[in-house]
């Protein structure tokens, strides 16, 4: 019980409305536009990745945390900040090498998950 007790709570609501918000984004774009979800997919990380070049994300980060760090516009955000990090302290080849290592954790945590997620399902073949 003591656990919920050190929670933030208001910190959970922002995270929720905050990444409520950019689902429902997502949706009226599936719903009303003639984009694809992978387009929106590539929408998503390239804005996160904009945002957090520009240094705006970071604001959203840490008002809303895991609302704004783990949908696609996170990583998007993450991509960058991990190349601009790279970049201050390697120098030119950081922005090739950066994006990768801040990320690697998360790609590799989704190849691992999909991968038993494929072992456990039965694909429909679409004819």
């Amino acid at each position: 019980m003591e656990f919920f007790q050190n929670i933030d709570w208001l910190t959970v609501l922002y995270a929720f409305i905050v990444g409520g918000i950019l689902c429902i984004i997502a949706q009226i774009l599936i719903d009303k536009t003639k984009l694809t979800s992978a387009r929106i997919l590539v929408l998503y990380v390239t804005v996160g990745a904009i945002l957090g070049g520009l240094g705006i994300y970071k604001y959203l980060v840490d008002f809303a945390g895991a609302g704004a760090t783990v949908p696609l516009t996170g990583f998007g955000y993450n991509l960058s900040k991990g190349v601009i990090e790279e970049i201050k302290q390697t120098g030119f080849i950081g922005a090739f090498t950066g994006g990768i290592k801040a990320c690697a954790g998360g790609i590799a945590a989704a190849i691992f998950f999909g991968y038993i997620a494929s072992l456990v399902s039965k694909p429909k073949i679409k004819k």
